[in-house]
């Protein structure tokens, strides 16, 4: 199995997606193990001493003024804990309990936090024996960070609460600790606040959908492609030199993925002198624009996940030169703002989608395609529901699309007045990658349906290639009506793990 080394840095988006989605074993370097004894040293001589010291011997949030005798520090600890997970609603995914507790991890082994090398080592122990916190969907207002949710995870380091086990069952934490050999913690000063104050949950989702994008943008690029070629449109549009003009990198990439996969095509560039168009439409003419601004988005969403995974996000911190300080960076608002960002872009990415999709069923716009790519149109009602369920995947897209970040609820007394949202930011982010594969997932199906209703017409070579992988994942071609939903849901699939993109690059090469 792939281990994930943990330092006091450097841990990358790879190391999150290894240990979240592939269950990566996790090691504490020697380097960050001397790095939180040398941490919790300071915290140790700061609890000695007669003065306050925010999150050592104090209250947290509107109680922060109350100091805290010796005797109840322990109890303060396992308190906030507790008081803290109070999440309510269905469980989120498992890999994103995973995402969050490594990358609270991450900023404990920076030596930045002041938790003993054991607390750090109890949370590698329990990723490693693929226990995973019951975590609800409801409870973070991104700011101080993700504490409900990073709270549950506390529990389960406690003994409390639920957790699942590695066999996929929920039972107590503290049996599923004991059947792993993993002995509870009992926290000591600033240990507890130091596990649920950080920006890790919308970060993982952050880096997850990064990932998932990454392979549906060039997904969309392929559909597109396919599309222009059902409709019989120019490729011209897509000339580097016409692209180098507007120099925005995204809208290059994709202009030169469409060009890529249309190369040797019989159906694009000359077959308007049947059906004159001076131009064809923005859904077509305009797909690299569309897209390469979202590409460019996700360039800039990749820098603030970049610039977070190099963070140590905790309130208070243990500097350098051993002050313990108290801080904003917990505050989600960089990370809430992009995932806000990319649900914009997802959603016109679809929206435009679509529109090739209902232009390839309409005979009056499809450029001589029969009408809803029915086999017998009439009797057979073709694609037209599928357009429909696509629409209404957009609708909901376009919801999603309202930023999160906008809104912020005050909490705590009004000592937390102003709140990111972005845990909320990264949760509907997630539909709406979802969706949107679904979205890819019916152009696909109706431009590779499109392409072979062309008949003495050769498609490019990459096309072919999809047409050939799409039937042998079980996706039928034109003929009469039929069960309709299994045929979507194979062609989802096959955009989703990735199948689509790996058919085109069997011929193209890698696309960018």
């Amino acid at each position: 199995m792939h281990t994930v080394v943990v330092g006091t840095s450097d841990v990358t988006a790879s190391d999150v997606l290894a240990v979240a989605r592939d269950g990566a074993r996790v090691d504490l370097s020697a380097e960050a193990v001397a790095a939180l004894a040398a941490a919790r040293e300071i915290v140790d001589a700061l609890a000695a001493k007669p003065d306050p010291v925010y999150g050592v011997s104090t209250g947290f949030g509107a109680l922060a003024t109350r100091h805290i005798s010796p005797e109840l520090r322990a109890q303060l600890q396992r308190n906030i804990v507790r008081s803290h997970a109070a999440g309510m609603g269905p469980r989120v995914e498992r890999e994103v309990v995973r995402s969050l507790m490594f990358l609270r991890l991450k900023t404990l082994c920076s030596g930045r936090t002041g938790v003993r090398p054991e607390v750090a080592q109890a949370m590698a122990d329990v990723l490693n024996a693929g226990i995973t916190p019951v975590v609800h969907e409801y409870g973070s207002l991104g700011c101080s960070g993700d504490l409900a949710p990073l709270s549950h995870c506390a529990l389960t380091l406690m003994g409390e609460g639920e957790a699942e086990g590695p066999d996929g069952v929920v039972r107590p934490a503290g049996e599923l600790l004991a059947a792993h050999g993993i002995r509870p913690v009992v926290l000591r000063e600033k240990e507890g606040l130091a596990l649920l104050n950080g920006t890790d949950g919308m970060l993982g989702m952050l880096v997850m959908a990064l990932a998932d994008l990454d392979l549906l943008y060039k997904s969309a690029d392929v559909t597109a492609a396919l599309s222009m070629e059902a409709l019989l449109g120019t490729d011209k549009v897509l000339a580097p030199e016409l692209h180098a003009i507007r120099p925005h990198p995204g809208q290059a990439a994709s202009a030169a993925n469409m060009l890529a996969v249309l190369d040797g095509s019989g159906l694009t560039g000359h077959h308007q002198d049947d059906a004159p168009r001076v131009q064809d439409a923005y859904s077509v003419r305009c797909a690299p624009q569309v897209a390469g601004a979202g590409r460019d988005t996700l360039a800039h969403a990749r820098l603030v996940a970049e610039r977070e995974l190099a963070a140590a996000v905790d309130n208070p911190v243990v500097l350098p030169d051993g002050r313990v300080e108290s801080n904003g960076n917990f505050h989600g608002a960089p990370v809430a703002y992009v995932l806000d960002f990319l649900a914009i872009a997802v959603a016109d990415l679809a929206s435009i989608a679509e529109r090739r999709t209902d232009r390839l069923l309409d005979k009056n716009r499809s450029h001589g395609l029969p009408p809803f790519l029915a086999d017998d149109a009439g009797v057979d009602s073709g694609l037209m529901i599928a357009q429909y369920t696509q629409a209404a995947l957009v609708g909901e897209l376009k919801r999603l699309a309202v930023p999160a970040s906008a809104d912020s609820i005050p909490s705590s007394a009004m000592q937390e007045d102003h709140v990111s949202m972005g845990w909320s930011a990264a949760r509907k982010l997630r539909t709406a990658v979802d969706n949107l594969t679904r979205v890819v997932a019916v152009e696909l199906y109706a431009a590779a349906r499109g392409v072979e209703l062309r008949e003495g017409l050769t498609p490019a070579p990459a096309t072919r290639e999809v047409l050939k992988a799409l039937r042998q994942a079980g996706v039928g071609g034109p003929g009469p009506d039929r069960y309709l939903a299994p045929d979507l849901a194979a062609a989802e699939a096959f955009v989703r793990d990735g199948r689509l993109v790996a058919a085109v690059e069997r011929v193209t090469g890698p696309l960018r």
